[in-house]
């Protein structure tokens, strides 16, 4: 059989497979230039979006995707010719890498794509998912083969949520075909809505590692800077201040301490470290950073429990107010934060743990950690401990003596992103 003619750029109608924090802005800016389908399988979610309105509130303006139209309904995805994945690749219980959505969505475009057509993944993955795992279920669904009846493309998503300086446009997008055409058809189509550029990689395999090391990287330097931080902790010293002395030589990059949740950073390296391991090599260093990194959240709780004892503040039967729920500042997203972990370790100790976040979906919290937030600050002063774990403006605008008002005598305050002065904190990580 001959190979099928891909598209033309021209003629390129887009489905977006997942319509979360990454689907939604693609589906959103290729709506403003052609005709684009954002299909998910949540209803709930598609009604919103239908409604104009956007809960993750990445997008304000949606009406202005003219072309743009979301449905739950796989049927009306069948006259598209070039199908995007974006859906979640989480880890397990056991920190393994969960391909389950994305193994789900490729049996989907399986079903609507035809030949000629194009499907591209952006999902973050270990090198070799693609080709191995992913494009094998289209085939064995679609009847259809490989670069003979249709092309596929990888390019990893790079969204950074609740971040409005840097939207998708303006962030320079990796691509890639399964052939050199496809390549240059895939990275003209991305074109048309990246304003910032894009860069060809050879292969998809090499995109796929582009992706993944990004993240790697990130968490390798923090958890540096996470384990400097234990060590000063020890020694009596100050973190911050030995970052801001550190900082005065021109090739020092600063990283700050803290909780290392989200979807990107808490979860990419481990999918990282499974493709080493099977390829027979242990990542010693990469695999210690998430160890280090995931620890971090005992970490913070040990060293709060020492200053309440150093304070005096009842601990058994107290109670503690956390501050931020979601993974990072001015962002909605509660995808693997660990706050959560927070918790957990606070009432081991026998505290009464309350948590208040302005961005945070209470609902969703509920659902997914099983926990109430507080609708409002309380005016008295009833806490033992007050954390500012994750430091929303909202929180930081109201100053340190608005969160100390909060506390009960021989309360302590700690400021965990050490956004307040030394002097207005009972305890910095």
């Amino acid at each position: 059989m001959t190979q099928a003619p891909l598209p033309t750029l021209d003629d390129m109608r887009v489905a977006v497979i997942g319509l979360g924090y990454v689907g939604l802005p693609l589906a959103f800016e290729f709506g403003k230039k052609r005709p684009t389908i954002g299909f998910d399988l949540n209803a709930d979610r598609v009604a919103e979006l239908q409604a104009g309105v956007d809960s993750t509130s990445e997008l304000d303006d949606l009406g202005a995707a003219r072309h743009l139209r979301c449905t739950t309904d796989l049927a009306e995805l069948a006259d598209c010719n070039v199908y995007i994945v974006a859906v979640p690749t989480p880890i397990d219980s056991h920190r393994q890498p969960n391909l389950g959505p994305l193994l789900a969505a490729s049996r989907t475009v399986g079903e609507v794509i035809s030949r000629g057509d194009i499907v591209i993944f952006e999902s973050t993955v270990y090198p070799g998912a693609t080709e191995e795992d992913c494009l094998p279920l289209v085939e064995d669904v679609s009847g259809l083969t490989l670069n003979t009846d249709f092309y596929a493309g990888y390019s990893p998503e790079r969204i950074n949520p609740g971040d409005k300086a840097r939207p998708l446009p303006k962030i320079i997008k990796v691509t890639s075909g399964s052939t050199p055409e496809a390549g240059r058809a895939i990275d003209a189509l991305y074109s048309t809505i990246i304003t910032a550029g894009t860069h060809l990689a050879p292969t998809i395999r090499v995109a796929e590692a582009s992706k993944v090391i990004e993240n790697t990287q990130r968490d390798v330097n923090i958890a540096l800077i996470n384990e400097l931080s234990i060590i000063f902790s020890h020694l009596g010293i100050d973190t911050t201040a030995v970052l801001d002395a550190a900082t005065t030589k021109w090739n020092f990059h600063r990283y700050t301490p803290g909780l290392v949740g989200g979807h990107c950073i808490g979860v990419d390296p481990y999918y990282l470290i499974d493709k080493s391991i099977s390829a027979g090599h242990i990542p010693d260093v990469i695999r210690m950073a998430r160890e280090i990194n995931d620890g971090m959240a005992q970490h913070a709780v040990s060293l709060l429990v020492k200053a309440m004892i150093r304070a005096q503040a009842r601990l058994h039967g107290g109670r503690a107010l956390i501050l931020g729920v979601t993974f990072k500042p001015n962002c909605a997203d509660i995808r693997n934060t660990k706050v959560i972990d927070m918790v957990g370790e606070l009432e081991s100790y026998g505290l009464q743990v309350d948590i208040h976040d302005p961005w945070a979906d209470a609902q969703q919290v509920q659902a997914e950690y099983g926990v109430d937030l507080l609708d409002v600050l309380p005016d008295k002063s009833v806490y033992d401990a007050v954390v500012l774990a994750v430091p929303h403006d909202e929180f930081v605008h109201q100053g340190a003596g608005r969160l100390r008002a909060l506390l009960a005598d021989k309360g302590v305050l700690f400021d965990m992103k050490a956004v307040f002065g030394p002097d207005e904190s009972d305890l910095r990580l």
